[in-house]
């Protein structure tokens, strides 16, 4: 049943996702009052206007990720100009594409689009930042698994210790990789690393807080909340303009969705946002690792016993060595008010009170013979 589930969850959410995406008040930066009106009236809830003063303020809004694309009047009067921000996502820029080139049509006007703000010439489909961050995901998602199995081997603050180096680890070797290695994420190094760090440790610790409080179901949650539903509308297929309302908010509130943000925001337009994602990617990580400090702070891992060593046979009673003589023995029981023999560990008869929590010291009186 669990196997069912997920795979009819990842199915249904990448899939089902995918085959219908309708755009939901896109934000675009619109020159001039009148215009702006003609537009907003004639595409409705599908673009949100936001009426820019000038040019050049509806151009930093583009840079800085407050809209994703510019009308304005072209050069000429009866003509108009849209610019994009292709490092939005290639579904994201195709949607208001459609939808200014349809207005345009349709009030008889031509349309000249420009991409003031492309993606990668190595990450020409926008990608990059989606397969980053599902690497990381999964990779702190596995750990977490192999931490699940060493609870009875390490103390609490070495599990922790051991995924927090692992994210640390996760994130310096991802971002190398995807940045300076192979260059499709033109994100700085160090601020690309410290993102999918707080990633992994996002990812590595609610999977083992869920582990810890729901026992061998804790997994498969978790492989539904981060690696489906979290990736799947994490917006890097598909823009989280062009979601339904459900999934946008949770794109929001996700790790994955966070960290696709994050890397865009640092890669392409300065950091303009990276807060809001960075604060829900601590959020999930810190969060899950107090409730996890809480849930096991009161266990503790058993000691290992050492070997006993295994007896000696002996061919008869006269072979077997006579046991040492200890001058004291000591019993220790519980139970009622009454004397309980107990033979010592020399044979030597003891009187132990039980009922109490202390014991008697009984001389003993040297060795005994051995019973057959």
């Amino acid at each position: 049943m669990i196997g069912l589930i997920v795979v009819s969850a990842f199915v249904s959410c990448y899939i089902g996702l995918m085959r219908d995406p309708q755009p939901h008040r896109i934000p675009v930066a619109v020159t001039g009052a009148r215009l702006a009106g003609q537009v907003q009236e004639a595409l409705g809830d599908s673009v949100d206007v936001h009426r820019a003063a000038s040019a050049s303020a509806a151009h930093d809004a583009l840079l800085h990720r407050d809209v994703v694309a510019v009308l304005r009047t072209g050069p000429h009067a009866e003509g108009l100009a849209l610019d994009t921000a292709g490092a939005n996502g290639l579904s994201t820029t195709a949607a208001v594409t459609r939808l200014v080139t349809g207005y345009a049509h349709g009030a008889g006007r031509h349309l000249t689009v420009s991409d003031t703000v492309p993606l990668d010439r190595y990450d020409a489909r926008g990608l990059a930042g989606f397969y980053l961050s599902f690497g990381v995901t999964l990779s702190g998602f596995a750990l977490a698994q192999s931490v699940v199995g060493l609870a009875n081997l390490l103390h609490l603050r070495h599990r922790f210790t051991l995924m927090a180096a692992f994210a640390a680890a996760s994130g310096l070797v991802a971002a190398a990789i995807a940045g300076p290695v192979l260059g499709a994420v033109p994100a700085p190094y160090l601020p690309l690393a410290f993102v999918l760090a707080l990633l992994a440790a996002a990812a590595a610790f609610t999977t083992k807080m869920l582990a810890t409080y729901f026992g061998p179901l804790g997994i498969p949650v978790a492989t539904l909340l981060l690696l489906t539903v979290g990736n799947s509308t994490s917006g890097a297929t598909i823009g989280t303009d062009l979601l339904p309302r459900g999934a946008r908010i949770l794109s929001e509130l996700m790790p994955p969705g966070a960290a696709v943000r994050a890397i865009g925001d640092i890669s392409y337009f300065q950091g303009s946002h990276v807060l809001a994602p960075l604060a829900t990617l601590v959020l999930w990580a810190a969060g899950s690792a107090i409730l996890l400090a809480l849930r096991t702070s009161g266990q503790t891992t058993p000691a290992p016993t050492a070997p006993q060593p295994a007896p000696v046979p002996h061919a008869s009673d006269e072979d077997r060595p006579a046991p040492v003589p200890h001058p004291y023995s000591y019993s220790y029981s519980y139970g009622e008010d009454r004397p309980v023999p107990d033979r010592g560990t020399a044979g030597a008869a003891v009187t132990v009170w039980s009922g109490g929590d202390t014991g008697r010291f009984t001389p003993d009186p040297g060795p005994a013979r051995h019973h057959a």
